[in-house]
Protein backbone atom coordinates (compact mmCIF):
# COMPACT_ATOMS: atom_id res chain seq x y z
CA UNK A 1 0.00 0.00 0.00
CA UNK A 2 1.15 3.86 -0.50
CA UNK A 3 3.15 5.19 2.58
CA UNK A 4 0.94 7.45 5.40
CA UNK A 5 2.11 10.79 5.35
CA UNK A 6 3.40 10.47 8.66
CA UNK A 7 5.78 7.13 7.82
CA UNK A 8 7.31 8.91 4.85
CA UNK A 9 8.23 12.34 7.14
CA UNK A 10 9.93 10.16 9.80
CA UNK A 11 13.08 9.08 7.42
CA UNK A 12 14.52 12.87 8.11
CA UNK A 13 13.80 12.74 11.37
CA UNK A 14 15.65 9.05 11.88
CA UNK A 15 18.82 10.40 10.02
CA UNK A 16 19.51 13.82 12.08
CA UNK A 17 19.27 11.50 15.12
CA UNK A 18 21.72 9.21 13.53
CA UNK A 19 24.09 11.93 12.65
CA UNK A 20 24.20 13.62 16.11
CA UNK A 21 25.07 9.74 17.55
CA UNK A 22 27.61 8.78 15.84
CA UNK A 23 29.45 11.26 13.72
CA UNK A 24 32.03 8.60 12.65
CA UNK A 25 29.75 6.78 10.41
CA UNK A 26 29.01 10.18 8.34
CA UNK A 27 30.75 8.20 5.42
CA UNK A 28 29.03 5.05 5.12
CA UNK A 29 25.96 6.16 5.84
CA UNK A 30 26.01 8.88 3.05
CA UNK A 31 24.87 6.51 0.05
CA UNK A 32 22.12 4.73 2.32
CA UNK A 33 20.36 8.22 2.89
CA UNK A 34 20.96 9.04 -0.46
CA UNK A 35 19.25 5.95 -1.79
CA UNK A 36 16.37 6.77 0.87
CA UNK A 37 16.09 10.01 -0.21
CA UNK A 38 15.29 9.00 -3.82
CA UNK A 39 13.14 6.08 -2.92
CA UNK A 40 11.06 8.85 -0.86
CA UNK A 41 11.04 10.61 -3.75
CA UNK A 42 9.91 8.42 -6.21
CA UNK A 43 6.88 7.21 -3.57
CA UNK A 44 5.63 10.64 -2.98
CA UNK A 45 5.46 11.30 -6.50
CA UNK A 46 3.87 7.49 -7.19
CA UNK A 47 1.32 8.51 -4.39
CA UNK A 48 0.57 11.73 -6.25
CA UNK A 49 -0.13 10.08 -9.49
CA UNK A 50 -1.86 7.14 -8.07
CA UNK A 51 -4.35 9.25 -6.37
CA UNK A 52 -4.69 12.03 -9.80
CA UNK A 53 -3.20 14.96 -7.54
CA UNK A 54 -0.52 15.94 -9.70
CA UNK A 55 -0.92 14.83 -13.11
CA UNK A 56 -5.13 14.93 -12.68
CA UNK A 57 -6.03 11.83 -14.24
CA UNK A 58 -8.74 11.64 -12.58
CA UNK A 59 -11.56 14.37 -13.66
CA UNK A 60 -12.68 17.31 -11.54
CA UNK A 61 -16.42 17.97 -10.65
CA UNK A 62 -16.77 19.82 -13.26
CA UNK A 63 -15.90 17.35 -15.98
CA UNK A 64 -18.37 14.77 -14.54
CA UNK A 65 -20.97 17.11 -14.74
CA UNK A 66 -23.13 15.54 -17.51
CA UNK A 67 -24.17 18.40 -20.01
CA UNK A 68 -27.81 18.23 -20.99
CA UNK A 69 -29.49 19.23 -24.49
CA UNK A 70 -32.44 21.95 -23.66
CA UNK A 71 -34.35 19.98 -25.79
CA UNK A 72 -34.64 17.21 -23.51
CA UNK A 73 -36.24 19.94 -20.43
CA UNK A 74 -38.73 21.19 -23.57
CA UNK A 75 -41.18 19.64 -22.62
CA UNK A 76 -41.50 20.62 -19.24
CA UNK A 77 -41.47 24.01 -20.10
CA UNK A 78 -43.89 24.57 -22.77
CA UNK A 79 -47.34 25.86 -22.63
CA UNK A 80 -49.45 23.24 -24.21
CA UNK A 81 -51.67 26.01 -25.04
CA UNK A 82 -49.86 28.21 -27.20
CA UNK A 83 -46.66 25.50 -27.43
CA UNK A 84 -44.17 27.95 -27.02
CA UNK A 85 -42.11 29.21 -23.86
CA UNK A 86 -43.60 29.74 -20.35
CA UNK A 87 -44.54 33.64 -19.87
CA UNK A 88 -45.81 34.47 -16.66
CA UNK A 89 -45.56 30.74 -15.36
CA UNK A 90 -49.15 30.15 -14.47
CA UNK A 91 -49.99 27.02 -12.21
CA UNK A 92 -53.89 25.79 -11.71
CA UNK A 93 -54.02 24.71 -7.95
CA UNK A 94 -56.33 21.96 -8.38
CA UNK A 95 -54.11 20.13 -10.96
CA UNK A 96 -50.94 21.80 -10.37
CA UNK A 97 -50.86 21.96 -14.03
CA UNK A 98 -48.69 25.60 -15.83
CA UNK A 99 -49.25 27.21 -18.59
CA UNK A 100 -49.02 30.86 -19.48
CA UNK A 101 -50.94 33.25 -17.10
CA UNK A 102 -52.77 34.99 -20.69
CA UNK A 103 -53.40 31.64 -22.15
CA UNK A 104 -54.95 30.55 -19.33
CA UNK A 105 -56.78 33.28 -18.14
CA UNK A 106 -58.45 33.70 -22.50
CA UNK A 107 -58.98 29.88 -21.53
CA UNK A 108 -61.24 30.56 -18.81
CA UNK A 109 -63.03 32.68 -20.76
CA UNK A 110 -65.10 29.81 -22.17
CA UNK A 111 -64.38 27.22 -19.83
CA UNK A 112 -63.89 26.14 -16.15
CA UNK A 113 -62.10 23.20 -17.24
CA UNK A 114 -57.70 22.34 -16.94
CA UNK A 115 -56.77 22.43 -20.47
CA UNK A 116 -54.26 19.30 -19.90
CA UNK A 117 -56.82 16.80 -17.96
CA UNK A 118 -60.04 18.39 -18.06
CA UNK A 119 -60.93 18.52 -14.18
CA UNK A 120 -63.32 21.07 -13.24
CA UNK A 121 -61.02 24.18 -11.75
CA UNK A 122 -64.19 25.96 -10.35
CA UNK A 123 -67.87 25.50 -11.20
CA UNK A 124 -67.79 29.54 -11.70
CA UNK A 125 -64.31 30.81 -10.83
CA UNK A 126 -61.95 29.38 -12.17
CA UNK A 127 -59.29 32.02 -12.20
CA UNK A 128 -59.61 31.82 -8.23
CA UNK A 129 -57.88 29.08 -8.40
CA UNK A 130 -54.73 30.21 -9.93
CA UNK A 131 -51.29 31.25 -9.00
CA UNK A 132 -47.57 32.72 -10.59
CA UNK A 133 -44.91 29.98 -10.32
CA UNK A 134 -42.31 32.65 -10.08
CA UNK A 135 -39.49 29.69 -9.54
CA UNK A 136 -40.27 27.84 -12.64
CA UNK A 137 -40.67 31.06 -14.63
CA UNK A 138 -36.79 32.06 -13.06
CA UNK A 139 -35.78 28.86 -14.46
CA UNK A 140 -37.06 29.46 -17.69
CA UNK A 141 -35.43 32.35 -18.15
CA UNK A 142 -32.15 31.20 -17.08
CA UNK A 143 -32.24 27.76 -19.12
CA UNK A 144 -33.65 30.25 -22.64
CA UNK A 145 -31.05 32.39 -23.66
CA UNK A 146 -32.22 36.05 -24.20
CA UNK A 147 -35.47 34.99 -23.61
CA UNK A 148 -36.22 37.56 -20.79
CA UNK A 149 -35.10 40.12 -22.40
CA UNK A 150 -36.94 39.82 -25.74
CA UNK A 151 -40.09 39.27 -23.72
CA UNK A 152 -39.21 42.56 -22.24
CA UNK A 153 -38.70 44.26 -25.29
CA UNK A 154 -41.84 43.27 -26.75
CA UNK A 155 -43.83 44.36 -24.07
CA UNK A 156 -42.25 47.47 -23.94
CA UNK A 157 -42.67 48.28 -27.92
CA UNK A 158 -46.25 46.69 -27.88
CA UNK A 159 -47.28 49.93 -25.05
CA UNK A 160 -45.34 52.45 -26.65
CA UNK A 161 -46.94 51.40 -30.27
CA UNK A 162 -50.29 52.51 -28.83
CA UNK A 163 -48.77 55.23 -26.41
CA UNK A 164 -49.23 53.57 -23.31
CA UNK A 165 -47.55 53.91 -20.35
CA UNK A 166 -45.05 50.84 -19.70
CA UNK A 167 -45.89 49.49 -16.46
CA UNK A 168 -43.08 49.03 -13.89
CA UNK A 169 -42.33 45.80 -12.33
CA UNK A 170 -43.46 45.39 -8.62
CA UNK A 171 -41.11 46.57 -6.05
CA UNK A 172 -42.04 45.17 -2.61
CA UNK A 173 -42.17 47.84 -0.39
CA UNK A 174 -40.79 47.68 3.18
CA UNK A 175 -42.81 47.36 6.00
CA UNK A 176 -42.51 50.30 8.75
CA UNK A 177 -41.65 48.83 12.01
CA UNK A 178 -44.93 49.32 14.29
CA UNK A 179 -45.22 51.33 18.09
CA UNK A 180 -47.22 50.05 20.90
CA UNK A 181 -49.88 47.61 20.15
CA UNK A 182 -50.22 46.23 17.13
CA UNK A 183 -53.32 46.87 14.92
CA UNK A 184 -55.92 44.91 13.91
CA UNK A 185 -56.28 44.66 9.53
CA UNK A 186 -60.00 45.10 8.89
CA UNK A 187 -61.09 43.37 5.76
CA UNK A 188 -61.34 40.06 4.14
CA UNK A 189 -58.06 38.12 3.77
CA UNK A 190 -59.24 37.09 0.27
CA UNK A 191 -58.61 39.26 -2.17
CA UNK A 192 -60.31 39.31 -5.50
CA UNK A 193 -58.03 39.16 -8.54
CA UNK A 194 -57.96 42.30 -10.78
CA UNK A 195 -58.47 40.24 -13.93
CA UNK A 196 -62.19 40.13 -12.52
CA UNK A 197 -63.05 44.05 -12.45
CA UNK A 198 -67.08 43.38 -13.45
CA UNK A 199 -69.69 42.06 -11.18
CA UNK A 200 -73.15 41.23 -12.44
CA UNK A 201 -76.57 40.35 -10.94
CA UNK A 202 -78.44 38.05 -12.97
CA UNK A 203 -82.33 37.95 -12.57
CA UNK A 204 -84.78 36.25 -14.02
CA UNK A 205 -87.80 37.93 -16.17
CA UNK A 206 -91.39 36.08 -17.01
CA UNK A 207 -92.53 33.03 -15.17
CA UNK A 208 -91.19 31.74 -12.11
CA UNK A 209 -87.86 30.62 -11.71
CA UNK A 210 -88.03 27.08 -11.52
CA UNK A 211 -91.79 26.10 -12.79
CA UNK A 212 -90.03 25.11 -16.01
CA UNK A 213 -88.18 21.93 -17.03
CA UNK A 214 -85.35 23.49 -15.87
CA UNK A 215 -83.45 24.65 -12.68
CA UNK A 216 -83.39 27.02 -10.96
CA UNK A 217 -80.00 29.43 -10.62
CA UNK A 218 -78.60 29.13 -7.51
CA UNK A 219 -76.02 32.04 -7.71
CA UNK A 220 -77.51 35.46 -9.07
CA UNK A 221 -74.36 37.25 -7.94
CA UNK A 222 -71.32 36.61 -10.09
CA UNK A 223 -67.85 38.40 -10.40
CA UNK A 224 -66.29 38.31 -14.10
CA UNK A 225 -63.95 39.51 -16.42
CA UNK A 226 -64.61 42.67 -18.29
CA UNK A 227 -63.56 41.08 -21.36
CA UNK A 228 -66.42 38.16 -21.14
CA UNK A 229 -69.52 38.48 -23.55
CA UNK A 230 -73.30 38.06 -23.33
CA UNK A 231 -72.20 34.29 -25.16
CA UNK A 232 -70.54 33.48 -21.98
CA UNK A 233 -73.21 34.84 -19.83
CA UNK A 234 -75.55 32.69 -22.11
CA UNK A 235 -73.57 29.41 -21.80
CA UNK A 236 -73.01 29.85 -17.62
CA UNK A 237 -76.85 30.18 -17.75
CA UNK A 238 -77.37 26.96 -20.26
CA UNK A 239 -74.93 25.31 -18.15
CA UNK A 240 -76.27 26.02 -14.49
CA UNK A 241 -79.49 25.30 -15.07
CA UNK A 242 -79.51 22.26 -17.50
CA UNK A 243 -81.01 23.90 -20.42
CA UNK A 244 -82.55 22.41 -23.23
CA UNK A 245 -80.48 23.08 -26.66
CA UNK A 246 -83.67 24.52 -28.12
CA UNK A 247 -84.68 26.76 -25.30
CA UNK A 248 -83.70 30.28 -26.42
CA UNK A 249 -82.04 32.83 -24.01
CA UNK A 250 -82.68 36.04 -24.30
CA UNK A 251 -80.52 38.68 -21.77
CA UNK A 252 -81.67 42.23 -21.17
CA UNK A 253 -79.58 44.99 -19.54
CA UNK A 254 -82.34 47.85 -19.34
CA UNK A 255 -84.54 47.94 -22.24
CA UNK A 256 -81.36 47.03 -24.45
CA UNK A 257 -81.73 43.10 -25.76
CA UNK A 258 -78.21 42.12 -26.04
CA UNK A 259 -76.10 40.88 -28.70
CA UNK A 260 -74.00 38.04 -28.20
CA UNK A 261 -70.80 39.63 -28.89
CA UNK A 262 -71.03 42.68 -26.52
CA UNK A 263 -68.58 42.89 -23.88
CA UNK A 264 -69.56 43.50 -20.44
CA UNK A 265 -67.62 46.18 -20.09
CA UNK A 266 -68.77 47.76 -23.19
CA UNK A 267 -72.28 47.14 -21.91
CA UNK A 268 -71.68 49.11 -18.91
CA UNK A 269 -69.59 52.13 -20.45
CA UNK A 270 -72.44 52.43 -23.33
CA UNK A 271 -75.75 52.06 -21.08
CA UNK A 272 -74.42 53.52 -17.87
CA UNK A 273 -75.57 54.07 -14.45
CA UNK A 274 -78.54 53.29 -15.62
CA UNK A 275 -77.67 49.42 -15.75
CA UNK A 276 -76.00 49.89 -12.22
CA UNK A 277 -77.35 48.96 -8.94
CA UNK A 278 -75.13 48.90 -5.97
CA UNK A 279 -72.01 48.87 -7.71
CA UNK A 280 -73.56 45.65 -9.84
CA UNK A 281 -74.28 45.05 -13.31
CA UNK A 282 -78.11 44.08 -13.13
CA UNK A 283 -78.76 41.50 -16.45
CA UNK A 284 -81.96 40.34 -16.70
CA UNK A 285 -82.79 37.04 -18.81
CA UNK A 286 -85.85 35.04 -20.12
CA UNK A 287 -85.98 31.54 -21.74
CA UNK A 288 -88.03 30.92 -24.57
CA UNK A 289 -88.61 27.25 -25.23
CA UNK A 290 -89.48 26.97 -29.02
CA UNK A 291 -92.56 24.59 -30.43
CA UNK A 292 -91.99 20.75 -31.54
Amino acid sequence: GAPSCSGSRSLPFEFEQGRSESSGDEDDDDEDDEEEEVEEEEMEGDTGARFGTDDGELDSDDDRERMINLTELTPYILCSICKGYFIDATTITECLHTFCKSCIVRHFYYSNRCPKCNIVVHQTQPLYNIRLDRQLQDIVYKLVVNLEEREKKQMHDFYKERGLEVPKPAVPQPVPPSRGRPRKVLGSVFRIPPELDISILLEFIGANEGTGNFKPLEKKFVRVSGEATIGHVEKFLRRKMDLDPACQVDIICGDHLLEHYQTLREIRQVIGESAVQDGLLVLHYGLVVSPL
